[in-house]
C-alpha cells in the first residue's frame, strides 16, 4: 500500500512536533451528535428483546448469546455455534444437531450507530440504498420491510432467518419452515411470540404511542427497538486515547508514545485503520488461513469464503473483509473475520508478513469448542486446497511490514489506549 501525501504530512507532524501532542491526531473527537438519534423508551425495549431467546426458532439462543459483554459485545470464539448449542463464550459446547459453524466470527457492536458507519457486516451486505423500496441493501432484498430506521435495525433482523444462527434446522419449527417458502414470512411468526406476551405489548405500546392493537406490530417495531439499543448502549469515545484527543492531562508511556508513532508512521495501521472509529470501512485481504465452511456464495463448490466478492461479485474483491474498528481489543479476541487469531501478538504478525504467517499457521490460535469430526474436518478443509492457498496469497492487499518484536510490543501498548475497560464494565453490570 502505497503512503499518501496526507499520510506523509501526518508523519511530519509527529516528527516535528512529538507524538505527545493532543492535537497531532489526525482526526477529531466524537460526541454525542455523531451518533443516530434513539429514544429511551426503544432503547429500553432493545434491551430486553436484544436478550430474548423467544426471537429464535426453537427459543433457545438470543442476540446477546454471540454479542456477550462478557466478551466485549462478540463471543470469545473463532467461530461460533448458533442455535442448538449450549453455554456461552469458550464454554460453548455442540451437541449433535448442530450441522455448521456460524461461517464468520461474531463481529462487536462498538458504535454501530456513529453516523458514519454506512456498511454493516463483514463483507458489507447491509448498506443504504435509496433505490430500494426498504431504503436499504441487504440479502433480504425487495422482501426487507420498509420503515426500519438503522443500519442495525436492518442487521437484526437477518440472523432470526439464519438457519446456523437462529432459525434452527429445517423442520424443526415454524420460524425455519417459514424461511424456507420466503423470508420475510418468518417476521411474523416471531412477531406473533412477542406480542402475545402482555408486558411486551405494554412495552410496545409504550415506545409507539400509535400501536392500537397487537395486530399493528411488525418485525419493524422489534428491530427498531434492538437497533436503537446496541446505537445507544455500546458507544465508545471515551477511551484514554478520546481525553488525549481532547487535548486533556494524558501522559503516556515511552512505549504508547512509540506505539504512536509506529502506527501513523512506519507500520502505517492509520492506512486502513484511520478515523476517530480506526477503520476506513474498505474491504482488503490479509490473507487470513482458510478456516472453517466460510459463508460459501450459492453455487460456489468450495467450503470457502470469497468475502467482499460475494457482495460485489467484483474479481478485485475476492478474500477481501472489512475492516474492523480498533476498539477495546484487550476484550474482544480472537481477531480477524474468522477469528484465526487468539491474540493480538499474533494477528500482528500476520500483517508483518502475510504469505509466511498463511503457510505456518498455528492451529492452536483458534479457538474452536469440541464438535463432531465432520465439523471438525471442514474447520481445516481449506487447507488441504493447493488451488485455493494460491488464490488466496495471490489476493493480499498488504506489503510485509519487516517489524521488530520490540516494535510489535510498541503497537500493542499503544493499542491500549483504545480500550475503555469502564464501558466494559457498565454494560456487564447492566446485562
Amino acid at each position: 500500500m502505497q503512503i499518501t501525501n496526507s499520510h506523509f504530512f501526518s508523519i511530519l507532524l509527529f516528527l516535528w512536533a512529538g507524538p505527545t501532542a493532543a492535537n497531532n491526531l489526525p482526526w477529531q473527537p466524537i460526541t454525542i451528535a455523531d451518533y443516530v438519534i434513539t429514544s429511551p423508551a426503544s432503547v429500553e425495549l432493545g434491551k430486553r428483546l436484544f436478550a430474548e431467546p423467544k426471537l429464535s426458532g426453537n427459543n433457545n439462543i438470543s442476540c446477546q448469546t454471540c454479542h456477550h459483554p462478557d466478551h466485549g459485545t462478540s463471543d470469545g470464539l473463532s467461530l461460533g455455534l448458533g442455535e442448538g448449542a449450549e453455554g456461552i463464550g469458550p464454554e460453548r459446547m455442540a451437541n449433535s444437531g448442530i450441522k455448521k459453524r456460524v461461517p464468520r466470527h461474531s463481529p462487536t457492536l462498538f458504535n454501530l450507530g456513529h453516523k458514519s458507519v454506512i456498511e454493516q457486516f463483514w463483507d458489507g451486505r447491509v448498506s443504504f440504498d435509496p433505490k430500494a423500496p426498504s431504503g436499504f441493501d441487504s440479502p433480504a432484498e425487495d422482501w426487507l420491510p420498509k420503515g426500519l430506521s438503522s443500519l442495525t435495525a436492518v442487521q437484526a433482523t437477518l440472523p432470526l432467518t439464519a438457519q446456523f444462527e437462529m432459525a434452527g434446522n429445517t423442520g424443526e419449527n415454524e420460524v425455519i419452515g417459514a424461511v424456507r417458502q420466503r423470508i420475510d414470512y418468518a417476521w411474523p411468526v416471531v412477531v406473533e411470540r412477542i406480542i402475545a406476551d402482555d408486558e411486551y405489548w405494554a412495552m410496545l405500546q409504550n415506545t409507539y404511542p400509535d400501536l392500537q392493537n397487537r395486530s399493528q406490530v411488525n418485525i419493524t417495531h422489534l428491530a427498531n427497538a434492538i437497533g436503537d439499543y446496541i446505537n445507544t448502549q455500546f458507544r465508545s469515545f471515551n477511551a484514554p486515547i478520546d481525553a488525549y484527543a481532547r487535548g486533556e492531562d494524558m501522559p503516556l508511556t515511552e512505549s504508547q508514545k512509540a506505539g504512536m508513532a509506529l502506527f501513523y508512521g512506519k507500520a502505517q495501521c492509520d492506512q486502513c485503520h484511520s478515523g476517530a472509529l480506526f477503520s476506513d470501512q474498505q474491504y482488503y485481504s490479509l490473507g487470513l488461513p482458510p478456516m472453517g465452511p466460510g459463508r460459501t456464495r450459492q453455487w460456489d463448490p468450495w467450503a470457502r469464503d470469497v468475502g467482499r466478492m460475494g457482495v460485489s461479485n467484483q474479481a478485485q474483491d475476492a478474500y477481501a473483509f472489512k475492516v474492523p474498528s480498533l476498539r477495546n481489543l484487550a476484550f474482544t479476541a480472537p481477531y480477524g473475520h474468522n477469528g484465526a487469531y487468539a491474540t493480538l501478538e499474533g494477528i500482528i504478525k500476520h500483517h508483518n508478513n502475510p504469505i509466511q504467517a498463511l503457510e505456518n499457521y498455528d492451529r492452536s490460535q483458534a479457538i474452536l469448542p469440541a464438535a463432531s469430526k465432520t465439523l471438525e474436518f471442514i474447520d481445516w478443509v481449506g487447507f488441504n486446497d493447493k488451488r485455493e492457498m494460491q488464490r488466496i496469497k495471490q489476493s493480499i492487499d498488504i506489503e510485509p511490514l519487516q517489524l521488530s518484536q520490540e516494535e510489535i510490543d510498541q503497537i500493542i501498548a499503544f493499542l491500549d489506549l483504545l480500550n475503555e475497560p469502564d464501558l466494559i464494565a457498565r454494560i456487564r453490570d447492566e446485562q
